[in-house]
Protein backbone atom coordinates (compact mmCIF):
# COMPACT_ATOMS: atom_id res chain seq x y z
CA UNK A 1 0.00 0.00 0.00
CA UNK A 2 1.42 3.27 -0.77
CA UNK A 3 0.59 6.58 1.12
CA UNK A 4 0.75 10.15 -0.72
CA UNK A 5 0.94 13.50 0.73
CA UNK A 6 0.13 15.80 -1.96
CA UNK A 7 2.59 19.05 -1.79
CA UNK A 8 3.66 21.82 -4.26
CA UNK A 9 7.30 20.91 -4.17
CA UNK A 10 9.29 18.01 -5.41
CA UNK A 11 8.05 14.59 -6.38
CA UNK A 12 9.70 12.35 -3.59
CA UNK A 13 9.86 8.42 -3.08
CA UNK A 14 10.91 6.87 -0.28
CA UNK A 15 10.15 2.86 -0.44
CA UNK A 16 10.64 0.15 2.64
CA UNK A 17 10.62 -4.16 2.46
CA UNK A 18 11.46 -4.39 -0.95
CA UNK A 19 13.34 -7.26 1.09
CA UNK A 20 10.85 -8.79 3.31
CA UNK A 21 12.99 -10.04 6.09
CA UNK A 22 15.14 -6.60 6.37
CA UNK A 23 12.81 -5.52 9.29
CA UNK A 24 14.41 -2.25 10.20
CA UNK A 25 14.07 -0.44 6.94
CA UNK A 26 10.07 -1.40 7.29
CA UNK A 27 10.34 0.07 10.96
CA UNK A 28 11.73 3.39 9.50
CA UNK A 29 9.12 3.64 6.74
CA UNK A 30 6.29 3.36 8.92
CA UNK A 31 8.10 5.89 11.83
CA UNK A 32 8.70 8.12 9.07
CA UNK A 33 4.78 7.48 7.66
CA UNK A 34 3.60 8.26 11.55
CA UNK A 35 5.84 11.50 11.65
CA UNK A 36 4.02 13.02 8.48
CA UNK A 37 0.41 11.95 9.58
CA UNK A 38 1.01 13.47 12.90
CA UNK A 39 2.40 16.44 11.40
CA UNK A 40 3.57 17.14 7.31
CA UNK A 41 6.58 20.09 7.90
CA UNK A 42 7.20 19.51 4.47
CA UNK A 43 6.48 20.87 1.24
CA UNK A 44 7.10 17.69 -0.95
CA UNK A 45 4.82 15.75 -3.33
CA UNK A 46 5.54 12.84 -1.08
CA UNK A 47 4.84 9.03 -1.66
CA UNK A 48 5.54 6.47 1.20
CA UNK A 49 5.34 2.81 0.38
CA UNK A 50 6.37 0.53 3.92
CA UNK A 51 6.32 -2.71 2.99
CA UNK A 52 7.23 -3.49 -1.11
CA UNK A 53 7.19 -6.88 -0.85
CA UNK A 54 4.69 -7.66 1.59
CA UNK A 55 4.51 -11.36 1.24
CA UNK A 56 8.26 -11.59 1.45
CA UNK A 57 7.61 -9.55 4.97
CA UNK A 58 4.62 -11.82 5.60
CA UNK A 59 6.98 -14.80 4.97
CA UNK A 60 10.41 -13.39 6.97
CA UNK A 61 12.22 -13.75 3.64
CA UNK A 62 14.07 -12.08 1.20
CA UNK A 63 12.37 -12.76 -1.86
CA UNK A 64 8.89 -12.63 -2.98
CA UNK A 65 6.10 -14.74 -3.23
CA UNK A 66 7.57 -16.28 -6.00
CA UNK A 67 10.87 -16.75 -4.66
CA UNK A 68 12.36 -14.07 -6.90
CA UNK A 69 14.70 -11.11 -5.67
CA UNK A 70 12.69 -7.83 -6.42
CA UNK A 71 16.30 -5.92 -6.23
CA UNK A 72 17.43 -7.74 -8.74
CA UNK A 73 14.22 -8.27 -11.34
CA UNK A 74 14.03 -4.30 -12.40
CA UNK A 75 14.32 -3.77 -16.47
CA UNK A 76 18.02 -2.48 -16.36
CA UNK A 77 20.02 -2.34 -18.83
CA UNK A 78 22.60 -4.80 -16.88
CA UNK A 79 19.58 -7.01 -16.09
CA UNK A 80 20.44 -10.95 -16.57
CA UNK A 81 19.20 -14.00 -15.77
CA UNK A 82 22.54 -15.25 -14.26
CA UNK A 83 22.95 -15.21 -10.77
CA UNK A 84 25.85 -15.76 -7.92
CA UNK A 85 23.70 -17.21 -5.09
CA UNK A 86 20.24 -18.56 -5.25
CA UNK A 87 19.11 -15.40 -2.79
CA UNK A 88 19.64 -13.03 -5.69
CA UNK A 89 17.50 -14.61 -8.07
CA UNK A 90 16.47 -12.25 -10.78
CA UNK A 91 13.64 -14.08 -11.73
CA UNK A 92 12.61 -15.47 -15.13
CA UNK A 93 13.10 -12.08 -17.05
CA UNK A 94 13.33 -8.20 -16.33
CA UNK A 95 10.46 -6.67 -14.68
CA UNK A 96 8.65 -9.75 -14.52
CA UNK A 97 7.47 -9.48 -11.22
CA UNK A 98 3.91 -7.67 -9.96
CA UNK A 99 5.19 -5.59 -7.64
CA UNK A 100 8.09 -4.61 -9.72
CA UNK A 101 5.66 -3.73 -12.58
CA UNK A 102 3.83 -1.15 -10.26
CA UNK A 103 6.86 0.34 -8.76
CA UNK A 104 8.14 1.04 -12.87
CA UNK A 105 4.59 2.03 -14.26
CA UNK A 106 4.64 4.28 -11.00
CA UNK A 107 8.06 5.94 -11.37
CA UNK A 108 7.62 6.20 -15.07
CA UNK A 109 4.36 8.03 -14.78
CA UNK A 110 5.71 10.48 -11.59
CA UNK A 111 9.50 11.04 -12.47
CA UNK A 112 10.44 11.48 -8.80
CA UNK A 113 13.50 13.91 -8.00
CA UNK A 114 14.30 11.87 -5.26
CA UNK A 115 14.20 8.01 -4.13
CA UNK A 116 15.25 6.61 -0.92
CA UNK A 117 15.19 2.79 -0.64
CA UNK A 118 15.34 1.98 3.57
CA UNK A 119 16.97 -1.39 3.48
CA UNK A 120 19.15 -3.23 6.57
CA UNK A 121 23.05 -4.83 5.84
CA UNK A 122 26.06 -2.84 6.58
CA UNK A 123 25.71 0.49 7.69
CA UNK A 124 26.00 2.89 4.26
CA UNK A 125 24.21 5.08 2.11
CA UNK A 126 24.48 3.68 -1.27
CA UNK A 127 24.39 6.92 -4.06
CA UNK A 128 23.25 6.67 -7.82
CA UNK A 129 22.85 10.38 -9.63
CA UNK A 130 22.85 13.20 -7.90
CA UNK A 131 21.86 12.85 -4.36
CA UNK A 132 24.46 13.79 -2.69
CA UNK A 133 23.89 16.54 -0.76
CA UNK A 134 20.60 14.70 0.60
CA UNK A 135 23.38 11.57 1.83
CA UNK A 136 25.83 14.45 3.11
CA UNK A 137 23.21 15.68 5.49
CA UNK A 138 22.48 12.16 6.87
CA UNK A 139 26.03 11.03 6.93
CA UNK A 140 26.37 14.25 9.44
CA UNK A 141 23.80 12.91 11.64
CA UNK A 142 24.35 9.00 11.31
CA UNK A 143 27.99 8.51 10.42
CA UNK A 144 26.91 6.35 7.75
CA UNK A 145 29.68 6.32 5.11
CA UNK A 146 28.75 7.29 1.63
CA UNK A 147 29.37 4.92 -1.40
CA UNK A 148 28.55 5.30 -5.12
CA UNK A 149 29.25 0.98 -5.25
CA UNK A 150 27.88 -1.39 -2.69
CA UNK A 151 30.78 -3.18 -3.59
CA UNK A 152 29.40 -6.07 -5.74
CA UNK A 153 27.53 -6.21 -8.59
CA UNK A 154 23.74 -5.98 -8.12
CA UNK A 155 22.47 -6.55 -11.77
CA UNK A 156 18.49 -5.36 -12.09
CA UNK A 157 18.52 -3.04 -8.72
CA UNK A 158 16.20 0.08 -8.04
CA UNK A 159 19.66 2.34 -7.62
CA UNK A 160 20.68 1.48 -11.19
CA UNK A 161 17.27 1.68 -13.10
CA UNK A 162 16.08 5.09 -10.95
CA UNK A 163 19.26 6.61 -10.04
CA UNK A 164 21.70 6.22 -12.98
CA UNK A 165 19.17 5.07 -15.73
CA UNK A 166 16.27 7.43 -14.67
CA UNK A 167 17.58 10.07 -13.70
CA UNK A 168 15.61 9.82 -10.92
CA UNK A 169 18.73 10.49 -7.65
CA UNK A 170 18.21 7.37 -5.56
CA UNK A 171 19.63 6.66 -1.69
CA UNK A 172 19.77 3.03 -1.02
CA UNK A 173 19.94 3.66 3.07
CA UNK A 174 21.41 0.12 4.37
CA UNK A 175 20.60 0.31 7.99
CA UNK A 176 22.32 -1.57 10.71
CA UNK A 177 21.33 -5.08 10.76
CA UNK A 178 19.36 -5.91 14.21
CA UNK A 179 20.15 -2.00 15.33
CA UNK A 180 17.71 -1.08 18.15
CA UNK A 181 14.01 0.09 17.09
CA UNK A 182 14.30 2.40 19.42
CA UNK A 183 17.72 3.80 17.45
CA UNK A 184 15.93 4.09 14.45
CA UNK A 185 12.92 6.60 15.64
CA UNK A 186 15.83 8.32 17.41
CA UNK A 187 18.43 8.44 14.24
CA UNK A 188 17.62 7.84 11.20
CA UNK A 189 13.92 9.41 11.24
CA UNK A 190 15.39 12.93 11.65
CA UNK A 191 18.10 12.00 9.81
CA UNK A 192 15.61 11.14 7.13
CA UNK A 193 13.79 14.57 7.73
CA UNK A 194 16.42 16.50 7.50
CA UNK A 195 17.76 15.48 4.33
CA UNK A 196 13.74 16.04 2.99
CA UNK A 197 14.41 19.46 4.07
CA UNK A 198 17.41 19.63 1.17
CA UNK A 199 15.03 18.08 -1.35
CA UNK A 200 12.17 20.10 -0.61
CA UNK A 201 14.75 23.35 -1.18
CA UNK A 202 17.11 22.34 -3.82
CA UNK A 203 15.11 20.54 -5.98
Amino acid sequence: MAYHFNGSGPKTLILGGVHGNEWEGIVCAKALLSSFIEDMPLNLDLTIVPILNVDGAIRNQRKNFNQVDLNRNLPTKDWTKDVAEEKYFPGPAANSEPENQALVKWVEAHKPKLVISLHSWNPMLNVNGDCNPEAEVINKLTGYEIKESIGYPTPGCLGTYTGLEQNMPTITYELERNIEFEKIHDIHVPAIMAALKQTQTHR
